[in-house]
């Protein structure tokens, strides 16, 4: 089963910042199943954290708004049990993160899941869909993102629901159907 994520931070490594929200979109036509985690900024981040932080900026949320989300532990426990329903659901035993940026965006989900639940669900492998693509085309200069049909706007569903359209889109391609 592939799980395309996005997530929104306070930073660039998860030590010393927080994952605040992301989304998550099983990648099957129709794209109907998604999951959405708000979670509160970690408290040894909290103090420094500014409404000007480049994250929050992006996302137009402010500290006030993000320390009233969820708190992680709980969202991301959440999130695992979304994550075993749909691959039950699918019969599907592997459940692969793909991401437009998987260097990123599971780094941060390997950690929180490792912090909060102790476990990975999507284990050590991540693919990178931006890779994918420029080998598709066979060029390394290729970018995917004009295909897709929601727009970015740094709302995590949203941008993960684009980039699960971008990928079906150039599979389907790649596979001679459309």
């Amino acid at each position: 089963m592939y799980v395309m994520v996005d997530v929104e931070t306070t930073g660039p490594v998860p030590s010393l910042s927080s994952m605040f929200w992301f989304g998550a979109v099983i990648v099957e036509p129709g794209l109907e199943h998604s999951f959405e985690g708000r979670l509160c900024p970690l408290p040894e981040h909290l103090p420094s954290l500014r409404d000007d932080n480049i994250g929050l900026h992006l996302s137009r949320k402010t500290v006030q708004e993000v320390r009233t989300w969820s708190d992680p532990e709980e969202t991301m426990r959440v999130f695992e049990a979304w994550l075993q329903m749909q691959s039950i659901a699918r019969k599907d035993e592997r459940i692969l993160l793909l991401s437009d940026n998987n260097g990123f965006d599971a780094m941060f989900m390997s950690w929180y899941f490792y912090r909060f639940v102790g476990r990975n669900p999507f284990g050590h492998s991540s693919m990178n869909i931006g890779s994918l693509y420029k080998g598709i085309v066979r060029n390394m200069r290729h970018n995917f993102k004009h295909l897709r049909k929601t727009q970015h706007t740094h709302n995590p569903v949203d941008d993960a629901r684009g980039n699960a359209e971008a990928f079906l889109t150039f599979t389907r391609l790649m596979q001679g159907t459309s």
